[in-house]
């Protein structure tokens, strides 16, 4: 927290609740790192029983779906290196701390996805154009419902994990493993199609599943989109001003500001208080500030509250810095 008086030319930093907000922090790691060693633990698994199905039936398809779920499994290690990378303390040159190697990872795992869809293209095309002979037809149906279920157990708990810590990046991840239950379920569907004649069945299946994942690759990298540019709800915004409005001593609330970092919330507002205050009262009005935000607003883990007072002579406290920050100018 920041309290400035007249022209913000006075500074003093309060850490509040310093201990309880990064016991949280390492919780959200500590989810996010089980998490993943679960869904690498089953998605392992599912790639070494596919593998041997793949190697005796000579399934093309399922092939595909074996490559799929390993690279899914693949895809943890970078994760888990960015939740660990993010409980490091901050230093003086990354004075927000690693909270951003999520946000890096997030995008890793989109290109995964993207990697995904064409090579689940490629391979339906040319499946089309070639259709291909498969056998042990119960054996490879088994194996893309195994598929199938690991990667949609998997998805489940990543999403789950992701949303209820705040990252976006386990979200996404979560997400790509969902596209490739798609995957796996669009191998049964044409061993299927296989068994009654239709060779043509599982290439048209693989171009509808690759369509699919299209539109989960969309949302997933729109949800790290919003990460990388600092977007976040609105809501939260509205819940902290209405949560500022509500402080005493406080008669105004000027902008709130809100990022992410890693799957932590960091925000900064201005609060204007009665010009009579001292500047220990309104370092007090300060602290209830930063205090109600820390209980009220979900993730958020640092605040930083500017204090202005109110100016009814008509001037204005930030009148030198106008030429420098314009909305400083306006009491931002």
């Amino acid at each position: 927290m920041v309290v400035s008086m007249t022209g913000r030319g006075h500074h003093h930093h309060h850490h509040h609740h310093h201990g309880e907000r990064m016991d949280t922090a390492l919780e959200g790691s500590a989810a996010g790192l089980r998490t993943l060693w679960f869904s690498f633990a089953v998605l392992a698994a599912t790639t070494v029983v596919q593998a041997v199905i793949a190697a005796l039936s000579g399934s093309v398809a399922l092939l595909g779906d074996t490559v799929h779920n390993a690279t899914d499994a693949l895809t943890a290690l970078p994760l888990a290196l960015a939740f660990l990378l993010g409980r490091r303390a901050a230093t003086r040159r990354y004075t927000y701390g690693y909270g951003r190697a999520e946000d890096l990872a997030g995008v890793f795992v989109v290109l995964v996805i993207a990697a995904s869809a064409a090579f689940a293209g490629y391979e339906a095309v040319r499946r089309l154009l070639d259709p291909q002979e498969v056998s042990h037809l119960p054996a490879v149906a088994a194996a893309g419902l195994v598929g199938f279920l690991g990667n949609e157990w998997v998805a489940r708990a990543r999403i789950r994990t992701g949303r209820a810590i705040g990252s976006a990046a386990l979200v996404a991840d979560g997400l790509h493993a969902r596209t490739d239950g798609f995957t796996s379920l669009a191998v049964l569907l044409g061993a299927g199609g296989a068994a009654l004649g239709r060779r043509w069945a599982d290439p048209l299946v693989g171009l509808a599943i690759t369509g699919a994942i299209l539109l989960v690759l969309r949302g997933a990298a729109r949800e790290v989109w919003h990460r990388l540019m600092d977007a976040v709800d609105p809501e939260l915004v509205d819940r902290a001003e209405h949560v500022l409005g509500h402080v005493d001593g406080v008669r105004g609330v000027g902008a709130v500001r809100m990022r992410w970092l890693g799957h932590a919330l960091r925000a900064e507002t201005s609060v204007v208080v009665d010009p009579a205050l001292t500047v220990v009262q309104a370092h007090a009005v300060a602290v209830a500030a930063e205090h109600a935000l820390l209980h009220e607003v979900p993730r958020l883990a640092g605040v930083t509250v500017h204090v202005d007072h109110a100016h009814p002579a008509g001037g204005d406290p930030h009148e030198a810095l106008a030429h420098h920050f314009p909305a400083a100018a306006q009491g931002s």
